[in-house]
């Protein structure tokens, strides 16, 4: 296993860094492929039970700006 790995580190080590970045993008591909393909349909949900609850007036919305502005803030701490 181990002189498996270290193969594939030399083939992955050794083309060019387009070729290197190809790779690269080809593994984070296949792990997406992977990923909870129920994801979209819990994406949708959680948007409309959302949407339900600002329209019942439970929640009010805030101005974009200031989301973004606290996001920013966030990021930087």
């Amino acid at each position: 296993m181990v002189r498996i790995l270290l193969e594939i580190e030399q083939e992955f080590f050794h083309p060019s860094p387009k070729e290197r970045a190809a790779s690269t993008h080809n593994i984070i591909d296949d792990f997406d492929s992977v990923a909870d393909e129920n994801i979209d349909r819990l994406w949708h949900e959680e948007a409309q039970r959302r949407y339900q609850t600002y329209m019942a007036g439970e929640i009010k919305a805030k101005p974009a700006q200031e989301v973004f502005d606290k996001a920013r803030w966030r990021l930087r701490q």
